[in-house]
């Protein structure tokens, strides 16, 4: 049974959609075994309890350094014998201490096709560029942002009626549809870092 530790910042739709993913079977053999986030009033927490799961708030502005606070979560995912990290909505950029203790096998979902516009607001980047096809991207976490290796894309047509909002709406549809289908593949050990490329066997 692989543990799976959560890291959140906001509401958690896609804390919940892993949730669903293991309640329906989707994802076997694996369990969420706790639940971190860095607001205290995040509803991704709420989501959590309401699931009997941990759910732990960590506050950045406790702790010195960077270092000391991601620390403090590697201790908490350590002692619940965590073998996977996820990302949900998670609005930091995760440091040296966790990465190395959890090499390739932190994983995020970013409302964009990567590599085009990383970071923040990707859904409003893609927008006001003006493309006709943006979507959503499960990665492996690296050093950089948004930059780890591709696991899924899903392309989501731009319409011309939409909004950001409506956009965004749309792709979070994806996203909660191929991060599940992720973490099923990572759980089932079918992903292979070739360089840059995922393969998936």
């Amino acid at each position: 049974m692989k543990r799976i530790g959560v890291l959140v910042s906001g509401r958690g739709s896609n804390l919940q959609a892993i949730i669903d993913a293991i309640k329906r079977g989707y994802i076997k053999d694996a369990e969420i075994a706790i639940v971190v986030s860095d607001v205290k009033d995040a509803y991704a927490l709420t989501r959590a309890r309401e699931a009997r799961i941990k759910a732990v708030h960590v506050d950045p502005g406790s702790y010195r350094t960077k270092d000391s606070y991601e620390e403090e979560i590697l201790r908490l995912l350590q002692k619940e014998g965590v073998d996977l990290v996820l990302l949900a909505g998670y609005m930091r950029i995760v440091g040296k201490r966790l990465l190395d203790a959890y090499h390739n096998k932190i994983l995020n979902i970013h409302p964009a096709l990567l590599p085009s516009f990383p970071g923040l607001h990707a859904q409003e980047q893609a927008f006001n560029y003006g493309v006709k096809v943006t979507g959503c991207t499960v990665h492996f976490v690296d050093e950089g942002i948004d930059t780890g290796p591709i696991i899924l894309q899903r392309s989501v047509p731009v319409l011309e009626d939409d909004t950001p909002e409506t956009l965004a709406d749309r792709i979070l549809k994806e996203e909660h549809k191929i991060y599940p289908e992720a973490v099923k593949l990572f759980i089932e050990d079918r992903l292979t870092i070739d360089g840059r490329r995922v393969r998936i066997r």
